[in-house]
């Protein structure tokens, strides 16, 4: 088993487009933009009117797609997909989204991000009425509770569908003849509409509207179904819509700065993070770090409401690309050298605040700390751009046990041993909302979930009802 430096991993990514005669190439690059949301694999399936095209394979964008042959995925509509595993084999090629299933009425693919909760009952009750499931993700589900259906009209099939799943997550479905766009009802997941010229453009992050010249034109709403043709876009519910939960991760970490997600700046939000902490955790220190990449915009933030100077304390390596190493301690530090490196006439003899957007096993923090002694740094104060990740997430984020979480398990006079640093604290989680939530009202909202134990969704059998509606 491999493990990552990082200790959070991101969900996956789509992308979508109907109406272009590049829809492939367009596609690749609308996934090599959100590259960040999963390295395992990656794929696109193309429509041109009459069937559906599929070329994927695991690794990242770049080598899946260097070994497409565009001239044969041609079409006017494509769905695609980054893959980073939480449910299914991570390793397997036929979870690679996305799926494509075959049928005498007619083609479907699927391509997902998020968690469907209930997914092993779902699994259990097709297959007791006779589907044969394919894969071990939880996306396939859908497309056989589609398949079931008895509606007549594909837009009902797939509103029945989604009704019957519990948790967090966003579709893209593409057939011969249309795409469908749909988010569960508290939009925990992000996912924008664009228009590119008289094309239409779906992504999880805006970022992959900016790199292929499309402009935004709206979020998709949360319980909203919609659908894409040659007539146009149109839009139902398949779900009442509720206060809108966006995962606070994302902010926080997991999506790039220069995204918009519900009208809000990941960058402005992460900047407005790091005021709030210096607010609430000054230091008395020299200098102000961020650990690259998601922590710098909260460093500066910190740093210019504190009024200390913000210093490139730590630099990435920009040419190890995504580093995987082997589960042994020396190998661990050795990784984590290759990935970071202090820089030694910044930090030697000064007092260095490191900022960091989360703690989750400790692991990084404490071989962090340790580089920036080992440079030179006479204290290292730690301060984290959000509130301290006690809870497991079951929506998407690889964070699945209360046992691997270091805040859970430990005082944080304890936490603050452990990573060897001179003082730690959190931002509160009014400051994170604060950071993040402009409009009071239904529009707006965050899960915090992993911070704070409240879950927005559960399972019947966990005493909170679903709140997928009819």
């Amino acid at each position: 088993m491999f493990t990552e430096i990082k200790g959070i991993n991101e969900e996956c990514g789509v992308f979508g487009i109907w109406g272009h005669e590049k829809a492939a190439e367009l596609t690749y690059y609308g996934l090599h933009a959100q590259q960040h949301r999963g390295q395992e694999g990656a794929g696109v399936v193309v429509s041109d009117g009459s069937s559906l095209k599929l070329h994927k394979d695991t690794g990242l964008v770049n080598d899946v797609f260097k070994k497409a042959n565009f001239s044969e995925l041609n079409g006017k509509a494509a769905i695609g997909h980054v893959r980073y595993s939480t449910q299914g084999d991570k390793d397997g090629y036929g979870n690679v989204q996305p799926l494509l299933f075959q049928s005498q009425q007619g083609s479907l693919a699927l391509a997902h991000n998020g968690n469907v909760m209930n997914a092993y009952e779902l699994r259990g009750e097709l297959e007791n009425e006779g589907s044969i499931l394919q894969t071990t993700s939880d996306t396939e589900v859908l497309a056989h509770l589609i398949k079931r259906s008895t509606s007549t009209k594909k837009e009902d099939a797939i509103s029945e569908a989604l009704q019957k799943l519990v948790g967090a997550y966003s579709y893209l479905i593409l057939t011969e003849e249309k795409m469908y766009v749909a988010l569960d009802p508290r939009g925990i997941r992000p996912l924008s509409i664009g228009r590119l010229g008289d094309a239409y453009v779906v992504a999880s992050e805006t970022c992959a509207f900016d790199l292929i010249g499309a402009t935004f034109e709206r979020e998709v709403l949360p319980g909203e179904l919609i659908t894409i043709s040659d007539d146009g876009l149109d839009s139902t519910r398949f779900a009442m819509r509720e206060q809108r939960r966006m995962c606070a991760m994302e902010y926080v970490y997991l999506s790039r700065p220069d995204s918009d997600l519900n009208h809000v700046n990941v960058h402005a939000s992460r900047k407005r993070m790091g005021m709030e902490l210096a607010k609430e955790a000054p230091a008395d220190a020299d200098v102000v770090t961020g650990v690259p990449d998601s922590s710098i915009s909260a460093a500066i933030g910190y740093a210019e409401q504190i009024g200390l100077p913000y210093e490139m304390g730590i630099i990435k390596n920009r040419y190890i690309g995504r580093t995987f190493i082997q589960p042994s301690q020396e190998l661990r530090e050795q990784g984590v050298k290759m990935k970071l490196s202090p820089v030694r006439k910044i930090v030697e003899g000064k007092r260095v605040v490191m900022i960091d957007d989360s703690i989750v096993r400790g692991t990084t923090s404490r071989r962090i700390v340790r580089m920036l002694k080992e440079a030179g740094a006479k204290e290292v104060h730690v301060r984290i751009a959000s509130p301290s990740i006690k809870n497991p997430c079951f929506y998407g984020i690889d964070m699945s046990t209360k046992e691997e979480l270091i805040a859970a398990n430990n005082s944080l006079a304890e936490l603050c041993e452990k990573i060897g640093a001179d003082s730690v604290a959190y931002l509160s989680e009014s400051g994170l909302e604060e950071a993040i939530v402009k409009d009071k009202t239904i529009h707006q909202g965050i899960c915090t979930a992993c911070m704070t134990g409240r879950y927005p969704v559960k399972k019947q059998n966990e005493s909170v009802i679903s709140y997928t509606k009819s």
